[in-house]
């Protein structure tokens, strides 16, 4: 059974490709990339894929029986892209797609939900076997500031005193490789999310503790928010949707108490301060 994964080389795509190649052989594992010339180091096939070029789609998939769609990077152009894979898994007979969706899709108030709910209504009405893996938020997310942190003497964000249920980003490139490699996850759908929550304000005591600096939560309006993002050189749009996300965490968004995602991986998510530990290295 040949398995391909979408965005190869990207973040979450390598770590997935790495986790399938301890539970599938190398040569069943396909790496579907838009510069297979970047792919060399993951050992196994890399074809050309492009989410955006509808016609190209169905001869990279020949052969492949099940597909990890992982969801494309450019926001308000995923629901298309998405529609295109899947009409191209279709007529290549694709057999079955996990979709990496997001944390209650159906719910949530992120500006990122409405392209993945018409993904997962697009896979209902495709007739293609699926499983659809909401993902919570990677831990990554917000680590990833630390360095400016520490440089401005704080932690800033929007997200007021809401719950994030974070997860490390390896931990659900984990879970796609195990829903993909077993069966009996097809027509599941699964809300991904830590073990445990933390504010931003436990994040940035995690951050003070771990470098030895004082590091506060600064919890700013989303415009003043927005705006300091900019300064730092975030295009507007993104900076503005950078905003809206963590006043939707301010009300729960990212909140998950279900514990699917160590249920599927059979382990405990990665701690919050494990991540924390990384990025200060």
């Amino acid at each position: 059974m040949k398995i391909a994964v979408t965005g190869a080389t990207g973040q979450l795509g390598r770590l997935v490709v790495e986790q399938l190649k301890s539970r599938v052989s190398t040569e069943n594992i396909i790496a579907l990339v838009r510069s297979p010339e970047k792919a060399t180091d993951l050992g196994v096939e890399a074809r050309k894929f492009d989410y955006s070029e509808a016609g190209e789609l169905e001869g990279a998939l020949a052969g492949i029986d099940s597909l990890v769609l992982i969801s494309g990077s450019e926001v308000g152009l995923r629901a298309t892209q998405h529609s295109n894979v899947i009409d191209a898994a279709k007529a290549a007979g694709v057999k079955w797609i996990v979709y990496t969706s997001l944390l209650h899709a159906n719910s949530s108030t992120l500006s990122l939900a409405g392209e993945h709910i018409a993904t997962e209504q697009k896979l209902k009405e495709s007739g293609i076997e699926h499983t659809i893996l909401r993902n919570g938020w990677y831990t990554e997310n917000y680590t990833g500031s630390i360095e400016g942190a520490l440089a401005g003497g704080a932690f800033i964000g929007s997200a007021g005193e809401g719950k994030i249920s974070s997860a490390a980003r390896a931990d659900y490139a984990e879970a796609a490789a195990v829903a993909v490699s077993d069966e009996s996850h097809k027509r599941k759908t699964y809300e991904l999310a830590g073990d445990e929550f933390y504010t931003l304000t436990g994040l940035a005591a995690e951050i003070s503790k771990q470098s030895g600096k004082d590091i506060p939560y600064k919890n700013l309006l989303e415009e003043d928010y927005a705006s300091a993002l900019k300064s730092f050189g975030i295009p507007d749009a993104f900076a503005g949707a950078i905003a809206s996300w963590d006043v939707s965490a301010s009300k729960g968004d990212l909140f998950d108490d279900s514990k699917e995602l160590s249920k599927l991986i059979g382990r405990a998510t990665t701690p919050m301060a494990e991540t924390v530990k990384a990025a200060l290295k």
